[in-house]
């Protein structure tokens, strides 16, 4: 009986404690619903939030240009050696042959068949002319990278190589990241690894050494330019608090910016050698091959559209929020009460939406975006429309109703009190009640109508009991 009392016991430490390791939910990053139509006591109104794109492969939406524009083997009809073994030259590349032509779409299409697809270059006939290539990847269309850019080498791996992004549709470039068997010698830069990078230095442009080791090529073939390690600086080893990347994405200067791109440049600059002297004899073992290339990412809709279509080889966001644009940049016409703003990810999990509003309705401001926990509650700033309003509280009462605009009602059952304040239930708090009272309280929220788990562990109010049990057991 003690044992099996034991054992209940254990089982209900062991729950107790898995309660309080419980991360954010998966959901609170995806914003994927612009709003919801909830009963107030006016009827039925809608809630606005701001939402986004759920993630998509990339590379199926993308135009590829390559620079020199005869670049790529086969025209003429070339045979190529091995690299790890020069007599052996069975490979051939002939444009006019389907079964051997290797064009650059093949860079984009289905993995896993036998055998590999690959777009190919040109052999390094022209050592020691430096054999040089630029892949461009170009949407039309600004993209929110969300996974890492991972390139797959049917050949050795590039001895030299950069990675460059434009936010401006390729009229300016800046370099994501340097690649190289030896950083010093090629770009007068330190390796470093992305593990190297803090908080601080997260936006650093750094050259890497890990994926152009030559002499490992067979068994390492890919490159990446490492997204998700970035993002861990904020949300965790496993990605699990990304409540506080949301946050530092909506508040840190410049941060948003660095996962966005309109174009992508692969700048080939050396090819794999072996990590051996050039064998100008037999230049046909030189050359670049790339297998596969991901990029995962979404539309940049400004948190203002849940969804993006492609027609007409265009990417565009289906705009809400009275917006609309590529990018749903601006506010509709006869929408432009207030300037446009992009949407907000605070407060989590809903965000902000920002409605553009009609003219003839006047200035009105936002709630406060609560802060992500104690944590970070200094570095969340409140998102205010209005910059010159002294307080979100005192605005209101000199510049606006909060009970006379359809956008700014009573929230949660709040109910206006002279068309001027919300006079909230019980369980909320706030300007609009839009907050849940329990956000205050020791222990936080644990309700289902609060839409959040606890930023702190639960109250461990049972652990004497459960001691005190134990100890009864073991008697």
């Amino acid at each position: 009986m003690r044992i099996y009392l034991a054992l209940a016991l254990q089982a209900m430490w062991t729950g107790v404690c898995q309660a309080a390791m419980q991360h954010y939910p998966a959901a609170w990053g995806h914003y994927d619903v612009c709003k919801s139509q909830i009963y107030s006591d006016e009827g039925l109104t809608w809630d606005y939030m701001a939402c986004q794109p759920e993630a998509a492969d990339m590379t199926q939406y993308l135009k590829v240009t390559l620079d020199p524009p005869n670049i790529t083997c086969g025209n003429p009809p070339e045979t190529y050696c091995a690299l790890e073994n020069p007599y052996m030259c069975n490979n051939e590349c002939d444009a006019s042959t389907e079964e051997l032509a290797h064009p650059p779409e093949l860079m984009f299409d289905v993995e896993g068949r036998n055998p590999t697809t690959f777009w190919q270059s040109t052999s390094w006939k022209r050592y020691p002319k430096a054999l040089l290539v630029n892949i461009t990847l170009s949407w039309n269309k600004t993209i929110e990278l969300t996974d890492d850019i991972v390139l797959t080498f049917e050949s050795g791996r590039p001895e030299q190589m950069v990675l460059e992004k434009s936010l401006d549709y390729g009229r300016t470039w800046q370099p994501y990241q340097f690649y190289a068997t030896d950083c010093l010698d090629a770009f007068t830069m330190e390796p470093k690894t992305v593990q190297d990078l803090t908080q601080h230095t997260l936006l650093d442009i750094i050259c890497t050494e890990d994926y152009s080791r030559g002499y490992v090529w067979k068994y390492d073939k890919t490159v990446r330019f490492e997204i998700k390690d970035r993002f861990a600086l904020f949300a965790g080893p496993r990605l699990h608090n990304m409540a506080s990347l949301y946050g530092q994405l909506d508040t840190t200067k410049n941060l948003r910016d660095f996962f966005t791109i309109t174009d992508l440049r692969i700048r080939l600059l050396r090819p794999a050698t072996g990590a051996t002297m050039v064998d100008e004899n037999n230049l046909s073992r030189y050359f670049y091959a790339i297998s596969d290339l991901k990029v995962q990412g979404r539309c940049k809709c400004n948190l203002h559209a849940n969804s993006c279509v492609f027609d007409k080889e265009k990417l565009s966001c289906e705009c809400e929020h009275n917006t609309t644009g590529p990018d749903c940049g601006r506010c509709k016409r006869n929408y432009q009460g207030r300037a446009w703003s992009a949407g907000s990810y605070l407060p989590i999990p809903k965000g902000t939406a920002n409605i553009c509003i009609p003219n003839n309705i006047g200035p009105v401001i936002r709630p406060n975006a609560s802060s992500l926990g104690v944590a970070n509650r200094k570095e969340v700033a409140p998102q205010v429309a209005l910059s010159t309003a002294p307080s979100v509280h005192v605005a209101n009462r000199k510049r606006a109703r909060v009970c006379d605009n359809e956008l700014m009602r009573c929230q949660n059952g709040g109910v206006c009190v002279s068309n001027v304040r919300c006079n909230c239930p019980a369980a909320y708090t706030g300007l609009l009640c839009e907050k849940p009272r329990c956000e205050s309280e020791l222990g936080g929220c644990r309700g289902a109508g609060s839409g959040q788990l606890p930023l702190r562990p639960p109250s461990f109010f049972g652990l004497p009991l459960l001691v005190l049990l134990l100890g009864l057991a073991l008697l």
